[in-house]
């Protein structure tokens, strides 16, 4: 939470507000936007393209699976309840026997997994027609450009506050609810030491707030010349941290039910063992006695003791709390386990993937439309191809590589993706951004931009940010990052072991490090690019040149005809990113 809130106040707002003024001065989508502050660094907008590339490929992935939770929660029982039989219908599946049953349906029933990344297999057909559905649906918020998807995105943000707001007056009430939400706001002062603490805050914030992937300069550039984006900039970021807040408050009330559930369940179980073993009236062992019971009969018949000492479990409650899962594994599996065990399961279980598949819809809009925005912005395809071709061409490309995603081995291949295709390179773009502005753009020359839109210049906390307390946090960030990956040896991915029914630790392949180096790389080639811009209009009515700076009638600017298309310059981007916030 503190390094959070930290991140928040030094990295966040300062480099939303930076991304917002640039998109809304410049009119074009990032590629144009930093060819127009120099020729050199277009290739800083298509780095932010790429990363969105990227994160397009397998994002639509979790919304894939949401379909697949969603679709399986109309059943009288939850499939991920119990574990299924085996073909005899003697006994139950082993592979779910040594796992548990909402892993056994996330990992064969969900991915159908393979041992490891070296075994392809083939596609899971189920997966290929939910992420067929998730691109389609996609396709048609974003057909008509920014005016259907301002349209959609006010149901896709605003609902699943809605359901949060049930979820937490159901987790509040739940046993062990109070466990959970204490555990998330007692500090581990011991992990503000550790360098990856700052760089998963610094990540969350990012991808929390759409930093660096070049959408929030794609929506400003549909906004007024004079709209008010340091208004904007504070109340969305505020919005933003306060609601991520609350629904992690929603989170850890499940989660503590869960964990208190799971720790009282090994307390009965080892009161069962011992009434069972010695020879104990039934009332004198209950749950609150029984690490006192454990020592003394251990102390008093340790013969009979040691035959049931394999058998004794360590029952802790912190140690349920510590093992708390984040990605994925918490949306799919944590949840699923909790879900199965409230009354009217089936119920929550629909709301609460209902409401995972609008948030990743949502997110999806911004990220589909930082790829087509710069598109746009070159002439050749802004005439060549309508709205609804190019936004098409686009759906199709990602949905045809992410079916890779949905292979047995997909699931490697998308942890790859979500590890190395966009932490560092966002890390690395935010750090272009600042240090582009504040030292080659200039500083007194971007005051000059905001007071031209504003009427005033920014404060000192936003200079301050700018040009020192950011871009030597994020350059400290981005050391520490390379260092923990230089000394973390070969990087090592999490396979799934169907005979202990877990998951093991194994090192990539040599042709999957190879894949990763290029992930790394690929978005951090900056390239000039020629492009002409056109931010500005000269008396005359046609814009200027930046190169030249010299009218003229040939430059075409996509920023102001989708606005003019779509009837309305009217903002968008509040709501827009709200549904970032969750």
């Amino acid at each position: 939470m503190i390094p959070y809130l930290i991140m928040l106040f030094v990295e966040g707002i300062p480099l939303f507000y930076m991304e917002l003024a640039i998109g809304q001065k410049m009119r074009l989508g990032s590629i144009g936007a930093w060819s127009a502050i120099s020729p050199y660094l277009g290739g800083l907008g298509i780095a932010s393209v790429v990363t969105s590339l990227y994160l397009c490929l397998y994002y639509n992935v979790i919304n894939a699976w949401s379909f697949w939770y969603l679709f399986h929660s109309f059943q009288a029982v939850l499939p991920w309840s119990d574990c299924p039989v085996n073909s005899n219908r003697t006994a139950y599946l082993e592979e779910c026997e040594v796992a548990t049953p909402t892993q056994y349906f996330f990992f064969r029933e969900t991915l159908n997994i393979s041992s490891s990344i070296d075994e392809n297999g083939g596609v899971h057909m189920g997966q290929a027609l939910c992420l067929l559905l998730a691109w389609l649906i996609v396709y048609l918020f974003i057909v008509k450009g920014v005016k259907s998807t301002g349209k959609v995105v006010y149901f896709t943000a605003t609902f699943p506050y809605v359901v949060l707001i049930i979820y937490l007056i159901r987790g509040v009430t739940l046993h062990g609810a109070l466990n959970g939400v204490k555990y998330m706001f007692t500090p581990k002062m011991e992990q503000l030491a550790n360098p990856q603490t700052w760089i998963n805050a610094a990540t969350q914030i990012f991808f929390s707030l759409g930093l660096g992937f070049g959408s929030l300069i794609a929506f400003a550039s549909y906004n007024h010349h004079n709209n008010n984006f340091e208004n904007q900039a504070i109340a969305v970021s505020l919005i933003n941290s306060g609601t991520s807040i609350f629904a992690s408050i929603v989170t850890f009330s499940i989660y503590g039910f869960k964990a208190t559930f799971n720790y009282e369940s090994c307390l009965e179980r080892m009161r069962l063992l011992l009434l069972n073993t010695f020879e104990l009236a039934e009332d004198t062992v209950h749950i609150d006695n029984i690490s006192l019971w454990i020592t003394e009969l251990n102390r008093t018949q340790p013969e009979q003791f040691t035959a049931i000492a394999s058998r004794i479990e360590t029952c802790s409650l912190e140690a349920e709390l510590d093992t708390a899962v984040e990605g994925t594994g918490l949306a799919f599996i944590v949840y699923s386990e909790a879900i199965k065990d409230m009354p009217a399961a089936q119920l929550w279980a629909v709301l609460y993937f209902f409401m995972l598949l609008l948030l990743g819809m949502g997110s999806m809009l911004g990220n589909v439309t930082a790829i087509i925005t710069p598109l746009r912005d070159f002439k050749v395809l802004a005439r060549s191809l309508s709205n609804e071709t190019l936004n098409g061409l686009v759906c199709l490309f990602c949905l045809l590589l992410g079916f890779g995603f949905t292979t047995r081995s997909g699931n490697y291949w998308f942890t790859m993706f979500n590890e190395y295709g966009a932490t560092f390179s966002l890390l690395f773009i935010v750090l272009l951004e600042i240090v582009t502005v504040s030292y080659i753009y200039g500083l007194k020359r971007f005051e000059k931009d905001i007071e031209d839109m504003l009427g005033r210049r920014p404060n000192w906390y936003w200079k301050i940010m700018w040009v020192a307390v950011s871009p030597l946090l994020l350059i400290s960030l981005f050391v520490f990052y390379i260092l923990n990956y230089i000394q973390g040896g070969a990087p090592t991915y999490q396979a799934w072991d169907k005979d202990v029914g877990r998951s093991v630790v194994k090192e990539y392949p040599v042709y999957g490090q190879v894949f990763i180096a290029l992930l790394l790389m690929s978005s951090h080639n900056i390239h000039r690019i020629g492009e002409q811009c056109c931010p500005t209009k000269t008396k005359s009515g046609n814009y200027a040149d930046r190169k030249t700076g010299k009218a003229t009638s040939n430059i075409y600017c996509p920023a102001e005809y989708a606005a003019e298309q779509s009837g309305s310059e009217t903002n968008h981007l509040h709501i827009r990113y709200m549904s970032k916030s969750i």
